[in-house]
């Protein structure tokens, strides 16, 4: 018997679907089909026309069923563009055993403690607890704190979230598709799966997602997310740079940038310092964020480079002359050479979320339950060791 699952990543610019499937005796994973379409009624990441995303997510749909020969019923989602967010929030409590000893409860007790100290929730909703460390009797916990014994124990926290409408917006377009949601990842989590190593994890890195319209980033140390951002900028805008410094046509900007088109009539010069311009501001952001984690300079894996927009020429030289770092583009990590629909990192998103659907059976919701992501990557990791290189 075998497992299916499908990935769903709603860009503002592609909607984007993977179908795959796992051996239930553990031989690998293969993607059986892909299918993409333009993305209709979405601004930076969220959608403002709930009808037109729901006609683009039925077509990427239908284009990876064709691909595949499956019919797609239920799926996973990303969630991503400037809803999405991270903020950290620091709880305790007594534990509650009268022989001190930590349990379960009180775990659960100290992370719904730290969603309460947290500052930023009003609207959003957590999609991932991730806890940065725990403590006992003020000192830090090395490992798992369960059977150890104590008076106060405490947790700090990473909360990833998303405001509660554009959540329910993306679940609503999708299922007005006629999927059915069975869980909801934030984009980096979900790309972070098959495009970092747990080396490069455990080290520190730095994960690039330059979209259209939206960059995202998220920090990882110690094989778990530590910090997250999001900005305003993307792609389009150094194509909209470059139709305006050249002087040409918006779908000949996008293949220019793209370096699918060298036209003759402007200066390669020029358009190398257009490019260069916009995309030095796009790593001066994740420098900025990087100084304010005080991770600037410190993160031995480096920054790793994944959307659309890392197909741009010099993104990697850029980025190592501006964060002073390690830079690469990122290559979702596949089985041999088999994979090659999803070789390209702008299919990291959706690709990842089947690894997810595919480790994790359908019908249980990470995003409910507040099961850690690190914990996930553990048991995730031996299986995992068939797409390294």
């Amino acid at each position: 018997m075998s497992t299916i699952t499908t990935g769903i990543d709603i860009g503002t610019r592609n909607t984007r679907v993977v179908i795959a499937e796992r051996n239930k005796k553990g031989a690998g994973i293969k993607v059986l089909g892909v299918g993409s379409a333009e993305s209709r009624g979405l601004r930076h990441g969220y959608i403002t026309q709930i009808d037109e995303a729901t006609r683009s997510v039925r077509e990427a749909i239908a284009r990876a069923e064709k691909d595949s020969g499956e019919k797609v019923r239920q799926a996973l989602i990303a969630v991503g563009g400037l809803s999405l967010g991270a903020t950290i929030g620091v709880g305790s409590t007594l534990i509650s055993r009268v022989d001190g000893e930590i349990t379960a409860l009180d775990i659960e007790r100290a992370i719904a403690a730290s969603k309460e100290k947290a500052e930023n929730l009003t609207n959003k909703k957590v999609i991932h607890e991730v806890v940065l460390h725990y403590k006992l009797d003020g000192k830090e916990i090395l490992g798992r704190p369960l059977g150890m014994r104590g008076v106060k124990f405490e947790v700090k926290v990473l909360l990833i979230t998303c405001l509660a409408q554009h959540l329910d917006d993306f679940v609503e377009a999708v299922e007005e598709a006629g999927v059915t949601v069975v869980n909801v990842a934030a984009s980096p989590v979900a790309a972070s799966l098959v495009t970092l190593t747990q080396a490069q994890r455990i080290a520190g890195c730095v994960l690039v997602n330059i979209g259209a319209e939206t960059v995202s980033l998220a920090v990882f140390e110690n094989d778990k997310p530590t910090s997250l951002e999001v900005f305003p900028i993307g792609s389009t805008d150094i194509t909209n740079d470059i139709a305006l410094g050249l002087k040409i046509p918006l779908e000949e900007a996008e293949n220019v940038k793209m370096g699918t088109l060298t036209g003759e009539g402007f200066s390669q010069k020029k358009l190398a310092e257009i490019i260069e311009a916009r995309m030095s501001d796009i790593f001066e952001l994740v420098e900025a964020h990087l100084k304010k984690v005080g991770r600037s300079g410190l993160l031995p894996a480096g920054i790793v480079i994944a959307g659309g927009g890392s197909g741009i020429a010099t993104t990697e030289d850029l980025a190592k002359a501006t964060l002073k770092l390690p830079a690469r583009i990122a290559v979702p990590h596949t089985p041999g050479n088999a994979q090659i629909k999803v070789k390209d990192p702008i299919w990291s998103v959706a690709y990842g979320l089947c690894i997810l659907g595919i480790h994790e059976p359908y019908g249980v919701d990470l995003t409910n339950r507040g099961r850690n992501i690190e914990d996930y990557w553990k048991s995730l990791a031996s299986w995992s060791k068939q797409f390294l290189p």
